[in-house]
């Protein structure tokens, strides 16, 4: 027990130290890059970036040019019970939004790691274009889960969460998760392999299949460890 104690020391330590080469996106100890492939290492550099408002705004800028706008925003407390920190306003990515829309500054990192490497590939493959504008029911809500007054906390309540309703496409069509998840033809296809693709990545992923609040919209976010329902 001892020796894999030691081993396991050793390797971790030649990890951060970069004994060895180990590729960006597999090693723990180096900075998140957006336009890394995703790893089982991805989401715990995304957890490490929730206290760390600088680390943070670091891995934003590592977007490519023009693939992200998103402006760092003070902290600050726009309801009472309710303070927002490590927050960025989001105003396009390399999709358009219907608005733009507040949130804390790991869940831009994993959505536009979600974006690149998952919702416009997925796009192409099924559609041959890529995803054009991206509709949404926003990111922040002062309340606790369903609104029950004796529940927790809803990740809304810290904008660490993003509800997605629907994909519009560059050529002008409109996917939505409430019209065409029972959809048993392309579209219907594209949202289930869209949604199973956030699985890995955001802490949650909920959709229609959970329950009936979320009929009409993914809800993606950044508490839990990889739920997927």
């Amino acid at each position: 027990m001892l020796t894999l104690v030691l081993v396991a020391g050793v390797f971790l330590a030649g990890l951060k130290q970069q004994w060895w080469p180990v590729p960006r996106h597999w090693n723990p100890f180096m900075a998140l890059h957006l336009d890394d492939p995703i790893t089982p290492v991805t989401r715990w550099k995304l957890r490490r970036l929730g206290d760390r408002p600088e680390a943070c705004g670091a891995v934003l800028n590592t977007a490519p040019e023009g693939a992200l706008d998103a402006l760092p925003l003070e902290d600050y407390t726009p309801v009472e019970s309710c303070p927002l920190t490590n927050v960025v306003r989001v105003r396009s990515t390399v999709v358009a939004f219907n608005n733009s829309f507040v949130a804390r500054c790991p869940l831009v990192a994993a959505w536009s790691l979600y974006e690149r490497r998952r919702l416009q590939p997925l796009a192409r493959e099924y559609f041959d274009q890529p995803v054009a504008e991206v509709w949404h029911y926003g990111t922040f809500a002062c309340r606790n889960i369903y609104h029950r007054e004796d529940d927790r906390r809803s990740d809304h309540a810290t904008a660490s969460a993003l509800d997605v309703a629907a994909f519009s496409l560059a050529d002008g069509t409109r996917v939505s998760v409430r019209d065409h998840w029972d959809d048993e033809g392309e579209k219907g296809a594209f949202l289930h392999a869209a949604f199973d693709g956030a699985c890995g990545l955001f802490g949650t992923a909920l959709g229609p299949d959970y329950n009936a609040a979320h009929a009409d919209h993914f809800h993606f976010g950044l508490r839990g460890f990889g739920i997927c329902r």
